[in-house]
């Protein structure tokens, strides 16, 4: 099991290769991703395990995310192992290439890019359609202002668990950290909504996800709020609105990345909404303004491409203390 100073070598190389070449399309075509074979093997237990009354799915859900668990950890332990046998710098590489999958720099800025070229392009409806590929809410129902308030808080909120999550749990952990994190942020994702059939069931994952991603989302705060500070934006109301609002977010770690993004653009963000044709209570994260534009989409951008730069610098930062301490 490598660990600090290796795993924060791994994780700087793997950012550096995701930031670069994302995750190629012809790779995805050949073998898949990560994310997808750990879906697959999620939708299998969750048919093969869901049944019966609330106690017993719930019983069920604790032993499939057991199962997942288990079904993770072991390849990414023994692929962490056999790369030790290669002697440090082929392990590095190995390794940084294996954890370059597990976070999605470059996808979540092309997504959400997209919302703002849509809009720019093609109007509302172009808006509504680009939208729709990163946000649960029904479009339909969207207006422009929504639209465009609906991809910053899904580029500030997956900035914390798609980003600065995983990177984390490799900076601590190496390969099998950042393999179990993105396990149970996907099953949250797949089976942690309080729907009749995975209240219960999903009721594991959604508690352990709440749990693994409280570091991150508070320093995936603290990184906008710092790229705020980088880059002329209202660094103050960041922090302002993180202090003031993160803890009222039905979401125990979203609302502080979506608070110090409202902050630093003078938005207001989150509030209810609606999913699947049911209104979703929640607090409204910033007291700026309502009315979001695609400038406004632009401009969480360049705070997002700042902060990712700043959380690498961190890691080589962290990296180079940890060899100066131990050399």
């Amino acid at each position: 099991m490598v660990h600090p100073p290796e795993t924060l070598a791994v994780l700087a190389l793997a950012l550096g290769i995701e930031a670069a070449a994302g995750y190629p399309d012809a790779l995805y075509r050949a073998v898949g991703h990560p994310v997808t074979w750990i879906g697959r093997l999620i939708a299998a237990l969750e048919r093969g395990l869901n049944r019966g009354s609330a106690r017993r799915r719930r019983l069920a859900g604790c032993l499939a995310l057991a199962l997942l668990l288990a079904a993770v950890a072991l390849p990414a332990l023994a692929l962490t192992a056999l790369a030790g046998l290669a002697g440090p710098l082929p392990a590095l590489i190995l390794l940084g290439l294996a954890c370059a999958g597990l976070p999605a720099q470059r996808s979540l800025h092309d997504h959400v890019a997209a919302v703002e070229a849509a809009l720019r392009t093609g109007g509302l409806e172009a808006g509504r359609r680009a939208v729709a590929m990163i946000v649960g809410r029904d479009p339909e129902r969207l207006d422009e202002p929504a639209v465009c308030r609906a991809a910053i808080e899904s580029l500030a909120e997956n900035f914390s668990d798609g980003i600065v999550a995983p990177a984390f749990w490799i900076g601590c952990l190496g390969l099998p950290g950042g393999a179990l994190y993105k396990a149970i942020n996907t099953a949250d994702s797949m089976i942690g909504h309080r729907t009749p059939r995975h209240e219960a069931f999903g009721w594991a994952a959604a508690r352990l996800d709440d749990g693994v991603n409280l570091p991150a989302s508070r320093l995936a705060g603290l990184l906008i709020a710092g790229a705020a500070l980088l880059r002329g934006a209202d660094a103050r109301g960041a922090f302002t609105a993180m202090a003031r609002d993160a803890r009222h977010h039905r979401s125990p770690n979203a609302g502080w990345p979506e608070s110090a993004m409202a902050g630093a653009l003078g938005l207001k963000l989150a509030g209810p909404r609606v999913y699947d044709g049911t209104l979703v209570p929640d607090a409204h994260m910033g007291d700026g303004r309502a009315e979001a534009t695609a400038d406004d989409i632009a401009r969480a951008l360049v705070l997002y491409r700042t902060a990712c730069w700043l959380q690498g610098g961190l890691v080589l930062a962290l990296l180079g203390l940890w060899l100066a301490i131990a050399g």
